[in-house]
Formats: C-alpha cells, structure tokens, sequence
C-alpha cells in the first residue's frame, strides 16, 4: 500500500509540473522560444565539452538541426501576408524541402531554422511586394502515446511547452507511469528520465527539445502492484510446495 501511495504522490508532483511549465509557457514572450544559428551553435559548444551519453545526443540533435534546418516535407506553415490573401493560408511543405506559394513561385527550405523562417520569407516576398507586412506560425506534429487520455497526434507551434501539448492530449492518466515518460525518433529515444523531468518542469518548448515532427512521446503504463506481489508469492511458495511434496514421498 505504501508503495501505491508513492507512486501517486509522485504523479501528483509530475500533474503540478505540467501545470506550472504551462502556465510559464503561456506568460513568456513566443518569439524568445525560438533557437536562433547563434545560440544553436553555442549550445552545441557546450555540449561537445561534455563526455556524457545524453549531451552526445542532444548535441547530434543540434548539428542536424545547423546543417539541414528544421522543415521537411509534410510540414504545415501558417502564413499571413498583410493585404495578400492569397498569400494567406496553410501551406504544406513539399520535397526540398520548399514551400510553393501563388503569385511569387517557391520558397526553398533547406537548412532554415524557424527562427529564420519570418525573415527569409519577408526576403522573398520583397521581390514581388512593396514593404510586405508577414506573420509566420510553423507548425510541428506530435504523436503522443501511451497513457494519456486522447492519444494521438498534435500540431502545436515549436514555442509552445511540451507540456503544453501533454495537457491538449488530456493529461496523463492514473495509470501512467509519469517518471518513464520518453521521447523517440524512430528508434532512438532522444529524451527520458530525470532530463526530461527536469525539461517538463522547466516549461522546455518544443523548438528547446530539438523536437520535429513525427517525433513520439510515449507514456508507460505503470505495472499493478497487487498483481506483481501475486506473482512473487506465487514464485517463491510453488517450489516450497514442490519440496515438501517430495520429503512426504
């Protein structure tokens, strides 16, 4: 039973983590979410200097990140062009990776961070307009599994917390087993305990992860109790029985 009660306390602890990263996330300023090349680059600095399985990770993670930018095909942009409404709308990354936009041909993608997103597009459209006025909102999908109210996938903006997006998918259930909480690419898991604990509670966004999208947060199912201590007793009784059986004969 006390066991029971640590693991709920330790949930509760984790649900408030949630909560306070979130409401963190909503009082920042979006724009100061995003990494620019220069911070990128000094965080790769740092992380090089460290000898440790999780920094050599992260910082494959960051020089992918510098060398092919941030957007792949599949991708969704939102795009708002003062006055163009063409120009308006949700546009999906093609192969290149680039965005075709009407009127003023395609915008090429490769090795743009989100961060330069707004002042490459402004570059491009100056050609075509005069003083172009632009607001841009890339959007990255999520696959959120596991123990979690609605599984699925989630479009969120890099800025946002990605506690953020745990609370869109209705937060984590009773069952869940919060400290194994992990974050995959195809195999390779990119994030798990205490780091990503620490980058729940920090209000880490999506951008501050490294995260893209099709990346996966999986939240374990934590095992019954009452059932594995049946299972023990189980182990350790049938061959007490066994060795009497055989003394009686």
């Amino acid at each position: 039973m006390a066991s029971i009660r640590s693991i709920s306390s330790t949930l509760f602890v984790i649900q408030a983590c949630l909560t306070v990263s979130l409401l963190a996330a909503q009082q920042r300023d979006p724009s100061l979410a995003l990494a620019t090349r220069e911070s990128l680059s000094a965080e790769l600095a740092r992380l090089e200097r460290d000898r440790g399985a999780g920094a050599r990770v992260q910082a494959t993670l960051i020089r992918a990140r510098l060398d092919n930018g941030d957007f792949q095909a599949g991708d969704r942009v939102l795009i708002r062009v003062e006055g163009e409404s063409q120009l308006s709308d949700t546009f999906t990354v093609v192969a290149g990776p680039a965005i075709e936009l009407p009127q003023v041909g395609t915008l090429a993608l490769q090795g743009v961070l989100r961060s330069e997103l707004p002042g490459r597009l402004s570059t491009h459209l100056s050609r075509f307009l005069r003083n172009p006025v632009v607001q841009v909102r890339p959007l990255v999908r999520i696959l959120i599994e596991g123990d979690v109210a609605r599984p699925g996938y989630y479009s969120a903006a890099p800025q946002q917390a990605l506690a953020d997006v745990i609370t869109q998918a209705g937060g984590l259930t009773p069952r869940a087993k919060a400290t194994a909480m992990r974050v995959d690419r195809g195999t390779q898991q990119l994030w798990g305990g205490r780091p990503l604990q620490q980058a729940l509670g920090r209000g880490y966004s999506i951008d501050q992860l490294n995260l893209q999208a099709g990346d996966r947060l999986l939240v374990p199912t934590r095992g019954d109790p009452e059932r594995t201590w049946r299972i023990l007793g189980i182990a350790i009784t049938l061959p007490l029985a066994i060795y009497s059986i055989t003394r009686i004969h």
